[in-house]
């Protein structure tokens, strides 16, 4: 599943015709890479792949000014058929991408024994500071967005605590995870 699909089908079925830049300028307006995976520097790209698979199509060209002629798209039947089932995806399934944090966690072994305490200490401040940042981002932008950005906002913002929370849950049980993990070294 595509957030970036999602985004420029959806753009365009709502909004109508738009060039990239258009495109660019709406993700930035609703700050769509503070609570989606999307990079506003990846939507030209995912243009072109949507364009080559026929789920948008060019429908002329624009020159504003000094600026470069611009390439208008507009969301054709199959994109808005596409649309359609990846919304239904995207509401229905759940997607949890691995992070690499887990694998790491279970290989620490030998002398990154000792410093394992201090390392999950160190990633517990950075998760308490990334939720008072979004906690005070989203704060600072909630005028700007309807009622359904906020909530997906909160949803990310809920994420981050739930790591805490399990983060904080990890440390109190480290002295059994490291002696489990040590005594498994010396007899494997």
């Amino acid at each position: 599943m595509s957030s970036t699909r999602l985004f420029i089908l959806g753009a365009l079925l709502e909004r109508g015709e738009m060039h990239g830049h258009q495109l660019r300028l709406l993700a930035e307006e609703e700050h769509i890479d503070m609570w989606t995976d999307i990079s506003v520097g990846g939507l030209y790209g995912a243009i072109k792949r949507l364009a080559a698979e026929g789920l948008i199509e060019g429908v002329r060209t624009e020159r504003a000014g000094g600026y470069p002629q611009r390439q208008v798209w507009r969301i054709t039947e199959q994109g808005r058929i596409s649309l359609g089932a990846q919304l239904v995806a995207a509401l229905r399934d759940i997607e949890f991408r691995a992070d690499p944090f887990d694998l790491a966690f279970t290989r620490v072994t030998g002398d990154k024994l000792a410093a394992l305490p201090a390392l999950l200490e160190a990633r517990l401040a950075k998760l308490v500071a990334l939720e008072a940042d979004e906690r005070a981002h989203l704060d600072s932008i909630a005028q700007y967005l309807n009622l359904a950005e906020q909530y997906a906002m909160r949803h990310r913002r809920a994420r981050i605590l739930a790591d805490i929370e399990w983060l904080r849950d990890t440390i109190d049980h480290l002295p059994e995870i490291i002696q489990d993990r040590s005594s498994r070294e010396e007899h494997p």
